[in-house]
């Protein structure tokens, strides 16, 4: 019993894995441009985020090791501001490196050689020049739409939605971000 139970476990990481790597991403991303402040427009919901009322932001930095120091903001439930600081870093699992897959962990450092605290973060599709990201997970539990600008075009993010969509992601989940 316990072969069938493995190859029966083996063929359904197998089925995910295979399921996951047909996400698209943008081509030719430059992380140098991708650097700097986003605002979240929308997002599936998700845990890490259910105290975030608003004012959702994210800054990006490239460090000297080629590293990403990744600055969460958001305005609490409570009207506080909420911040996580965390690092991110080209995917440990592409062979070559795409700049447009990264990964992120929010975990303490000495943690990180763990896999587990590591979560994907893919850049799917990028418009107006760096003004507009659409970041996604393979898996396609986790969505973000970010601009530059606190207000953003809302044709622009129903465009990306509309692409999400045809990624396979569940957008009728979304809730846009409160300003």
């Amino acid at each position: 019993m316990k072969p069938i139970l493995f190859l029966s476990l083996s063929a359904l990481l197998a089925a995910c894995a295979s399921s996951n790597a047909d996400l698209a991403t943008q081509q030719d991303v430059d992380l140098n441009r991708y650097m700097g402040t986003w605002y979240e427009q929308a997002r599936l919901p998700n845990s890490f985020q259910r105290e975030c009322a608003g004012d959702v932001q994210a800054n990006y930095v490239m460090e000297a090791d080629k590293t990403i120091t990744v600055t969460n903001r958001c305005q609490g439930v409570d009207g506080k501001e909420q911040e996580a600081i965390g690092q991110g870093r080209l995917s440990s699992s592409m062979e070559p490196a795409d700049p447009a897959i990264l990964e992120v962990r929010f975990a303490p450092k000495w943690l990180s050689w763990f896999p587990m605290v590591w979560g994907d973060y893919w850049i799917m599709k990028l418009e107006g020049d760096y003004q507009y990201s659409l970041v996604g997970t393979p898996d396609r539990k986790y969505l973000w739409v970010l601009s530059r600008e606190k207000q953003a075009d809302p044709q622009v993010v129903n465009q990306l939605l509309d692409y999400a969509a045809a990624q396979g992601f569940a957008v009728q989940k979304v809730v846009p971000t409160n300003k």
